[in-house]
């Protein structure tokens, strides 16, 4: 059993941690006020930063989830505010899904474009009227004369707005076919299409990517947008949310570590009562725990991506595990923000401090984004007792 890095992983996570370190941290504010600046989208294109999980063929990399999982780490280390992890991990983990499942016109017409930074490619799922339970979405799209005509809304979409100026589109789970599960196909619909309405949600956090809401009137998608089966969409869905929620963990673990690192520091030089806060046991014990809590985090979540890697021997396990990384990872990462924000006192509470911008952007993985808390406990609980 080994629970090192390999070479090759190592010098991955040097180089990235150097680039965000100049390209994306001095930046955290302007993402968290104005969006992720198009200039660093097209230069990250430029390391495969959007495709690390996609074939060569379509411009990615072919890289394991393990690799994919340190690269949200580090992207959430320089960008605790989640905007930049939440484009990466919507890019690299429904591209793998497009990838995995697409036709090879429709893969060779979408991808190459997420790639290089040109289109944005996201995922539709939640509706108005739930968003856990897909199964039961309302979203229709009916086959006339080789189009799919859409109706329906969804509702809490991330990347609405990117996708309307980048050019691109979201994968969209729509019924097809009867009731439940087996009637639910997944399909590219690029957002500027005829008969699609946006707008947009203002969210308390994560300000630096577009929250919104897609209305389709009768629109028209040709049925080269279906992706792999119709009727089979669930399928593909739930493959994707596997892999996507590990990346949100490794993303959590990433804002936790670099906020945790600051408060140490912070702990470290500041006096109060004549000592230094590092020498008050309730503080140290404090930090004691959260560090050891999310070190704990972190081994199960990288324990899921190397799962993702095998995963033809752990097809059983992967949706627990997974399920278990989204549970534990954001709630360990909102401690340690808390706590550190707790440590600073006054100005942790400041935009000064920029310990607000993680905590607004954590929160989203802990109400409902790639599944609220207790879906994951249900999740798991159905496969520990089934």
């Amino acid at each position: 059993m080994d629970f090192e890095f390999s070479d090759e992983e190592k010098i991955f996570q040097e180089n990235l941690r150097e680039y965000f370190s100049k390209s994306l941290r001095p930046r955290l504010r302007e993402i968290d006020e104005k969006g992720i600046p198009k200039d660093f989208i097209l230069d990250a294109s430029k390391i495969g930063l959007w495709s690390l999980t996609f074939s060569e063929d379509v411009g990615g990399q072919h890289a394991s989830f393990t690799l994919a999982s340190i690269a949200a780490e580090e992207i959430a280390r320089a960008d605790f505010t989640m905007a930049t992890a939440v484009f990466f991990l919507l890019e690299n983990s429904w591209g793998y899904v497009l990838d995995k499942y697409g036709s090879e016109e429709l893969r060779k017409e979408v991808l190459p474009k997420v790639a290089s930074g040109e289109n944005f490619l996201g995922i539709a799922s939640t509706e108005p009227s739930g968003g856990s339970d897909v199964a039961n979405l309302k979203t229709s799209a009916k086959k006339e004369e080789g189009k799919y005509v859409i109706n329906g809304e969804k509702a809490y979409i991330s990347g609405v707005m990117e996708a309307k100026e980048m050019g691109g589109g979201h994968l969209t789970l729509v019924r097809t076919g009867g009731k439940g599960h087996k009637g639910i196909s997944m399909i590219y619909v690029p957002i500027n299409s005829e008969g699609i309405t946006v707008s947009r949600i203002e969210n308390m956090g994560r300000m630096g990517i577009s929250t919104g809401i897609i209305k389709y009137d009768n629109v028209r998608i040709d049925e080269k947008f279906l992706v792999g089966e119709e009727n089979k969409g669930f399928y593909y869905a739930m493959d994707g949310f596997n892999h996507a929620r590990v990346l949100v963990a490794s993303a959590c673990i990433g804002s936790a570590e670099a906020i945790l690192e600051e408060g140490l520091k912070y702990i470290k030089e500041r006096e109060a009562f004549g000592v230094k806060l590092k020498d008050l046991q309730s503080i140290a014990f404090e930090a004691a725990e959260l560090y050891t809590k999310l070190e704990m985090a972190r081994l199960l979540v990288y324990k899921s991506a190397w799962m993702l890697d095998h995963e033809e021997k752990f097809k059983d396990e992967i949706p627990k595990f997974s399920a278990m990384a989204k549970l534990i990872a954001p709630q360990t990462a909102f401690d340690v923000i808390k706590s550190v924000m707790i440590w600073f006192g006054a100005y942790g509470y400041t935009k000064d401090a920029l310990i607000e911008s993680g905590m607004r952007g954590l929160m989203s993985y802990l109400v409902g984004a790639e599944g609220a808390l207790n879906i994951m406990k249900l999740i798991i609980s159905r496969e520990i007792l089934k």
